[in-house]
């Protein structure tokens, strides 16, 4: 059975949203494509076929495509080194170009100050006109024998041509000059806005020093295999993802995770790609290869996201689709119809008129600044460590009425520590955890483990003379010829020892000292710092309702649901019975409003893949849960789901701005331009000074704080 292809393109040079959309949709209409998709904001083009044998075919019908409709735009095939370099400005500014619109706006100012006779000033304006816009007619007759109107290149010289006809020269090289600027300066905006979002992303690393019989040597990251050992010196990237076996030192995680203080590492710790290595040589063994490696796989992740479009993405391409050609008949209409009807109306005025429809009517700042905007929002969000796998994800945050929650790993910190240690008698805390290590030492059972580590001594296991472990119960030990009984309320009654019933968050695991109750440790998996703070916002941004659902114990579920002020909690929960639990809570929202689920572990996949958002804790989180999750969290801290839905907001808000303003400015043009209040330079600000203002709007969600 065949599986399907994917080929990713770089497409260099590409400044025209409109044009992106146009190449997406005549590829994604050849036969045997399955799915197209054009990332405006990296430039890149992902080709996804059924089978390797049309392929090729399918390339170099592509290629054939992107020629015809940007014959400017260079398709350079993607690879693991390769890095995306915006040539841009390098393609706008040619000397000779530049020379000859100086030469345009010459002609054309000697034209309009110069005393002449009517056929000579008609000859310098027109030369003035074809030098000016040379590009845009070049432009339009290229697309005019493809059959491809309705562009902004063929309504501008039908604008101006019509504006020669009425003998308004002036007019017509001055809209032509003023939208040659107007897109260089939007071109200039888009590629800025592409840098800014390109560095957020900028997390790849230029070389790796690889250790080789105690000799360094600098290589490309995809020549290093797992278990090869690496060094990182202060400055540098880590790489690859890794253990650290000699070293200790400061990291910044803030590419990654956004936060802005550094972490100390050392010896045993495990490590990112992505962290800055600040102070101190660190040498590390490698883990993961180069394309399963942290940052690598957060690159894909939000350079891939696009392809998920948004409603309001989809909405704003398919009405760009019908917009232009029915500003065309309106303009045709108002160009003939008034003259045929009304006596006192002029054809050359109405025709004026309908020039200034024709200028008005490209919707390029919509297509640019919505896709933009949704990708600013990804990037914002990446910033602040929260990978949003799409803008259809992106926007659906702002419909959530009901967020259901993992405990384990996701309001908890998924590590048993030691939280209470109280005595009974005349025994000290210090004395009651020393026995309670000493006891448990040979033991691996988890609480066993974290009794040794909140003891953080050495053991000297000579002391032990017996050691007993009776399943379901605990331990029996002998140490220095005192007994211990150390275990749940079950050991306790069969040791026949009073012990106390205690009603706290955690396991209570109850010591006996010489069938003598000694007092109780609490081994709880503590509450996240940020998890009560991040449930009070949600509530506060109109979250109705916060549900837990957990496989834990009842005591323990429903003392995390009054210490969290949590709605609803449903505990001892199997991995299906959690999705039954969710598909009950899917009745409980309102019609157009969402559930999101936020979970980390293998047995959260089926749920988080249910919900209508599923969120991942990607620290602790296990692959599978990261893998079927629409956004995951790197630092797993839930306060950033409260910076999520914040960053969605804000990004809706700026694409509906966008839209309004757009739409806003344009129909005014359009009105005052039919009853002649209007001119063909307020026409040019509708259009081009509209799209340019409409990014510069998009961007702004860059510099989102929390």
């Amino acid at each position: 059975m065949s599986s399907n292809i994917r080929k990713e393109y770089i497409l260099d040079g590409l400044i025209c949203a409109s044009c992106a959309q146009k190449i997406e949709n005549k590829i994604s209409n050849l036969n045997h494509v399955k799915k197209v998709n054009i990332n405006f904001a990296t430039g890149k083009l992902t080709i996804e076929v059924y089978d390797n044998k049309t392929l090729d075919i399918i390339t170099k019908k592509a290629k054939g495509i992107i020629r015809e409709i940007e014959p400017n735009v260079k398709v350079i095939e993607t690879n693991k080194s390769y890095e995306f370099k915006n040539n841009f400005e390098n393609n706008l500014f040619n000397l000779k170009i530049f020379i000859l619109d100086i030469i345009g706006i010459l002609i054309f100012l000697i034209a309009t100050f110069a005393n002449l006779t009517s056929p000579v000033e008609l000859t310098l304006y027109l030369t003035s006109y074809l030098l000016i816009g040379r590009k845009v007619l070049s432009n339009a007759y290229r697309n005019i024998l493809k059959k491809q109107l309705f562009d902004e290149n063929f309504l501008m010289t039908l604008a101006t041509i019509g504006a020669f006809i009425i003998k308004e020269f002036p007019e017509a090289i001055m809209v032509m000059l003023f939208y040659q600027i107007g897109e260089y300066l939007q071109g200039l905006a888009v590629n800025n806005s592409k840098k800014s979002i390109k560095s957020l992303l900028n997390l790849r690393p230029d070389y790796v020093n690889l250790k080789l019989n105690d000799k360094i040597k600098q290589v490309s990251p995809e020549k290093v295999n797992i278990g090869d050992i690496i060094v990182i010196k202060p400055g540098e990237k880590i790489p690859l993802d890794g253990v650290i076996i000699d070293g200790e030192s400061f990291v910044d995680t803030s590419m990654l995770t956004g936060e802005s203080v550094p972490r100390k590492v050392r010896n045993g710790d495990e490590i990112l790609s992505g962290f800055i290595n600040t102070n101190s040589i660190l040498t590390i063994k490698v883990t993961k290869n180069y394309e399963q490696s942290t940052a690598q796989k957060i690159i894909e992740l939000v350079e891939n996201a696009s392809s998920k479009k948004a409603p309001t993405e989809r909405f704003i391409t398919r009405f760009s689709r019908y917009y232009t050609p029915i500003v065309v008949l309106l303009a045709l209409t108002i160009a003939f119809l008034p003259p045929l009807l009304v006596k006192e109306a002029t054809f050359s005025n109405w025709l004026y008129r309908s020039l200034i429809f024709l200028v008005v009517s490209c919707p390029c700042g919509l297509v640019l600044s919505v896709p933009l905007g949704f990708f600013g929002g990804i990037g914002s969000a990446s910033k602040n460590g929260i990978l949003v796998k799409g803008g259809n994800y992106l926007e659906a945050l702002n419909d959530v009425e009901i967020a259901v929650f993992d405990k384990t790993g996701t309001l908890t910190k998924g590590v048993f520590e030691v939280s209470k240690i109280k005595p009974d008698g005349n025994i000290t805390k210090e004395q009651l955890l020393e026995l309670a290590a000493y006891a448990e030492s040979y033991s691996n059972h988890p609480i066993a483990k974290s009794i040794i580590k909140s003891y953080g001594l050495s053991i000297d296991q000579t002391k032990i003379q017996k050691y007993n472990e009776i399943p379901g119960h605990g331990i029996i030990s002998v140490i220095q010829n005192t007994k211990i009984a150390i275990g749940n309320a079950k050991l306790m009654k069969k040791q026949s020892v009073k012990y106390k019933n205690v009603n706290e968050i955690g396991t209570i695991v109850h010591i006996a000292l010489d069938d003598k109750y000694a007092g109780y440790i609490v081994v709880a998996d503590a509450i996240k710092e940020d998890s009560f703070k991040a449930l009070n916002k949600l509530k506060s941004l109109g979250i109705k309702k916060n549900v837990m659902l957990t496989g834990d114990n009842k005591s323990t579920a429903i003392k995390v649901k009054e210490k969290l002020n949590i709605d609803e909690v449903y505990y001892e929960l199997l991995p299906d019975e959690k999705v039954e639990k969710l598909e009950a809570l899917y009745n409980q929202k309102s019609p157009h409003k969402r559930l999101m689920f936020i979970g980390d572990g293998i047995n959260d996949a089926p749920v988080i893949a249910r919900a209508d958002i599923g969120l991942a804790m990607g620290g602790l989180g296990s692959d599978a849960a990261i893998e079927v999750a629409d956004i995951v969290i790197m630092t797993d801290e839930p306060s950033k789901i409260v910076t999520a839905i914040k960053i969605a907001r804000k990004t809706k808000t700026i694409v509906w701005q966008n839209i309004i303003f757009a739409l806003t400015i344009k129909i005014a043009v359009l009105l005052l331009g039919t009853i002649g209040m209007a001119s063909m330079w307020q026409a040019i600000f509708a259009d081009v000074g509209v799209a340019l203002l409409a990014v510069v709007n998009a961007m702004r969600i860059l510099r989102f704080k929390k």
